[in-house]
């Protein structure tokens, strides 16, 4: 299996994308680990991945989207990005994720990509913006790859993302990628609409005839302003989706990526282990995607290594997450986010302005944390040796995670946003 995905990557993308890719994001995005491991051990904190929302605005409408894509436009200017991506090269780090909204819908997103040649850049996107020209650029560029996310059949896609047509487009935007070999792969959201039709052997060997090399499952999170609860997953389901993502590693020669396990299979939260953190497209610093508030901001005067090493809110936010749950604590535990962004004076860093109440609409809901339930460990050596070295928790649990202070989100009723908070001695 191993050969086979390395002949495709050979023959089916660009030789120096490859080369862009093992240097950029394969040695240096080691090395980058490696420091912060060194900075944790001497009480510096800086995470070695930063994900940027670098525009709000967007021509989907998703169901359960958090994203403000409705409002006025607002956008990480060029040179805020140069200065924050130049900060963060100075800390070692050599990968950033791109966000929206829809990345492509930044007019200088090329601008950006094409000054940091020595970093490398994966842009989370639906692929409507990518013609054959920008294809060609981003093949000309080396040092990016488009994670394009397709949500399910041509109907449910429509249903999913408010607009006739989605998935044709998507997949044109995929193809032209696959035409000028770039390195290309496709996201999904897990949800009860396409459970059954993309968690399966078929849908994999098709991305494999396509082109795409690596696929990327998420678990639909109900947060936002329009949660739609009905799609969340059940813990079977997740767990099913667990087991399907570790056998596909050893079967097939595409890579697949989760984000919620290490290589033992027990659960953790990127965020909490302090891995990666957030950067909305006004600049607010956030613990991550859909927890909407903050304290600080790229725009801060402070040096930006400054800046994350005395915030106390993503400091407190670290340590609280961690003891409470090995999962994610805004599915599981929204009241103590309201706790903490009362606590430390957090903004609402959302246009709409209603995080607050969204959070106090929020039922809890489990996530990948199951405490009951066997781990699922990685079967692959590949895997399990990449997370050993770069994706586990950092000491993070257990130094601080308190099984006695889990709640099961499916029995428990929450405390009231004045309750006391629970936080790590």
């Amino acid at each position: 299996m191993y050969l086979r995905l390395a002949k495709r990557m050979l023959l089916e993308t660009d030789k120096r994308l490859l080369w862009k890719l093992a240097w950029n994001m394969g040695f240096k995005g080691w090395r980058s680990v490696q420091k912060h491991k060194k900075r944790l051990k001497n009480g510096k904190f800086f995470p070695p991945y930063l994900y940027i929302s670098i525009i709000n605005s967007c021509n989907l409408r998703c169901t359960g989207c958090w994203v403000d894509v409705a409002s006025k436009q607002s956008k990480i200017d060029v040179e805020a990005m140069n200065r924050m991506i130049g900060s963060a090269k100075k800390q070692g780090n050599s990968f950033f994720g791109l966000l929206g909204g829809e990345p492509f819908m930044h007019k200088e997103l090329f601008e950006i990509l094409e000054a940091h040649p020595d970093v490398y850049f994966q842009v989370f996107t639906n692929g409507h913006f990518i013609t054959d020209e920008v294809a060609k650029r981003l093949r000309r560029c080396g040092n990016v790859t488009p994670l394009i996310s397709v949500e399910g059949t041509e109907i449910i896609s429509d249903q999913r993302r408010g607009k006739s047509g989605v998935l044709s487009a998507t997949m044109t935007g995929l193809q032209n990628c696959l035409n000028n070999k770039v390195m290309t792969g496709v996201c999904t959201s897990l949800c009860q609409t396409n459970f059954d039709e993309l968690l399966r052997e078929e849908w994999i060997d098709r991305l494999i005839e396509m082109g795409v090399l690596y696929t990327w499952y998420h678990v639909y999170r109900p947060m936002g302003p329009d949660p739609a609860p009905e799609l969340a997953l059940t813990p079977e389901q997740q767990r099913t989706a667990r087991q399907f993502v570790v056998d596909m590693r050893c079967k097939k020669p595409i890579i697949v990526i989760d984000a919620y396990y290490d290589a033992d299979g027990k659960a953790l939260c990127p965020a909490a282990t302090g891995f990666t953190h957030h950067i909305n497209p006004w600049g607010d610093i956030e613990p991550c995607p859909i927890i909407q508030f903050a304290k600080e901001s790229i725009h801060d005067e402070r040096p930006l290594d400054q800046v994350f090493n005395e915030s106390e809110f993503l400091t407190d936010f670290r340590k609280t997450a961690a003891q409470n749950t090995r999962g994610c604590i805004v599915l599981e535990r929204p009241d103590l986010i309201e706790s903490l962004a009362e606590k430390h004076g957090a903004k609402d860093s959302t246009a709409r302005k209603t995080a607050i109440a969204e959070l106090r609409a929020t039922q809890p809901h489990p996530s990948q944390y199951s405490p009951d339930l066997e781990p699922i460990p990685e079967r692959s050596w590949a895997y399990r040796l990449a997370k050993k070295i770069a994706y586990h928790d950092y000491g993070v649990y257990d130094q601080h995670f308190e099984k006695d202070n889990w709640q099961d989100p499916r029995e428990a009723n929450p405390p009231q946003p004045d309750s006391e908070l629970v936080q790590l001695k």
